[in-house]
This record gives structure tokens, C-alpha cells and sequence, in this order.
């Protein structure tokens, strides 16, 4: 079974509402490949390895959080952008990228899968009415130690996290990817512990001075679930076949 390039776009586009942010990359079709898309790859970041691996996959359309053309970035097509592109073009294989659409959304994307792995039974935005900012907050069915949430990260990340304080915690605000600088956010909301992907220096003294737990689980290994559900939810939905593939990063 098979979809159309055009229905995975739409579906896409609806479920992830990309025109509600200001991102700082185009969200939606960024490479457009053959029309027909029997097999859909996901992953977390549109590399040379993902690419080559979805091609290897016999890939239609490939799905990913961190894709191409940021703002700021030199435009021009050389180098390693252009050999990325050449292997896109070669194989016929279309590019969707979604960023901030892809972590906020409230049931499929990377903060809400976040949270239900850490044993959030109801995740929602920090900010209802600022649907776009991308933390989201929950709390823990009881109290449990801090090392114990980084235990349960751990097991389902596959790698150890970087934990400051000590200490029960059952209040949580987190941010998947980059989200270190909203560590003040997170205190402000009287959250016990600050869950993102990575860590700063500054972070470890507003978390000691703040009196805010804080567990940096990487910034790839937070963002691999949202788009696996989304991929998995498309395939479903449209007819096609769904793989995910994990190309290893230790950030």
C-alpha cells in the first residue's frame, strides 16, 4: 500500500499546525522526492548516515525534528549541505522537517512522549495560552527520589543522565532538546525538578541557588520519541509502511 507525497504533506501539516510558530526553519516539505510513498523513515536529525540508511531501506519520504536551511545558515548549496541534497535528489526520497511543531504538540510530540516516560500520567504545556513555547509540565502519581526519575530516564534513554541535587520530587517541568536556559522558567513555576537535554555551565548554579533538582538526559536521546509516534500515527493513517532509524549520538 502506498500514499501520495501531497496526502503525507497534509496530514502532516494538519496534525502539526506548523503556521502557529515563528520557528527558526521552514517546518513541512523541505526536499520534494518521488510522488508515491510506499515506505516512510523516521529519524531525529537529516544526516549523511540517516539519509544513507534510509536509501539502504528503500525509503519514499524520510521524517525528522532537526532538518535543513536554519536561519542564519549560509544558503549556499556546498560542501556537506550539498552532498546531503545530492543523496536526497539521487534517490528520489522527500524531506519533512518539523522543529518547534514537533515538540509542542500535546499528545504525539517530543515533550508529551517525554513525559510519559517518565511516568507523567497527564503532560501538558507550561503555558496553555502560549501553545507554542515548548515546556511542558506534570506530576509524578507520588513522590519518588530524584535518582530514582534519572533511573527510569535511564532505562528508557539507554543512557545515564547528568543529575544535580538530591532529594524526593514529584512536581516536573521539562523541555526536550536544548532547554537549558529555561531553568528559571521551570523555578518560577515551583516545579521540583527540571528535566531537558542538555546542560550549560550557569545551570548548575541556578539549580543550587534556585533549590531546583535538574536532570540533563541528552539532547538526541529526548528527542527520538515524537517523531516515532508521529511517523507511526502517519503510516497508520495513510497506508504506507514506517521504520525509525536510530543513528547514534551521544549529545
Amino acid at each position: 500500500m502506498a500514499c501520495t507525497r501531497q496526502q503525507l504533506n497534509a496530514f502532516l501539516d494538519a496534525l502539526l499546525t506548523p503556521a502557529r510558530f515563528e520557528d527558526y526553519c521552514p517546518n513541512g516539505l523541505q526536499v520534494e522526492g518521488k510522488e508515491e510513498v510506499h515506505h516512510l523513515v523516521t529519524g531525529v536529525t537529516a544526516s549523511q548516515a540517516l539519509l544513507q540508511a534510509a536509501r539502504e531501506r528503500g525509503a519514499d519520504a524520510i521524517l525528522v525534528h532537526h532538518g535543513y536551511f536554519w536561519r542564519g545558515e549560509d544558503p549556499r548549496l556546498t560542501g556537506m549541505k550539498a552532498a546531503r541534497l545530492r543523496t536526497l535528489v539521487a534517490a528520489q526520497m522527500s524531506l519533512f522537517a518539523y522543529h518547534l511543531p514537533l515538540d509542542c504538540h500535546p499528545e504525539y510530540g517530543n515533550n508529551a512522549t517525554l513525559g510519559r516516560l517518565m511516568g507523567v500520567p497527564v503532560p501538558e504545556p507550561l503555558d496553555p495560552e502560549h501553545a507554542a513555547t515548548p515546556l511542558f509540565k506534570g506530576f509524578l502519581d507520588q513522590p519518588i527520589a530524584l535518582q530514582a526519575l534519572a533511573g527510569r530516564l535511564e532505562a528508557s534513554l539507554s543512557r545515564a543522565p547528568l543529575i544535580v541535587g538530591d532529594g524526593n520530587v514529584q512536581s516536573i517541568v521539562w523541555c526536550t532538546g536544548a532547554g537549558q536556559g529555561y531553568i528559571d522558567l521551570a523555578a518560577d513555576a515551583g516545579a521540583d525538578v527540571y528535566v531537558t537535554g542538555e546542560v550549560s555551565e550557569q545551570t548548575v548554579h541556578i539549580a543550587r541557588e534556585r533549590n531546583i533538582a535538574f536532570i540533563a538526559a541528552g539532547h538526541h536521546a529526548t528527542e527520538r520519541y515524537g517523531v516515532q509516534a508521529v511517523g507511526a500515527l502517519a503510516a497508520d493513517a495513510l497506508g504506507c509502511t514506517h521504520e525509525f532509524i536510530e543513528i547514534a549520538n551521544p549529545v
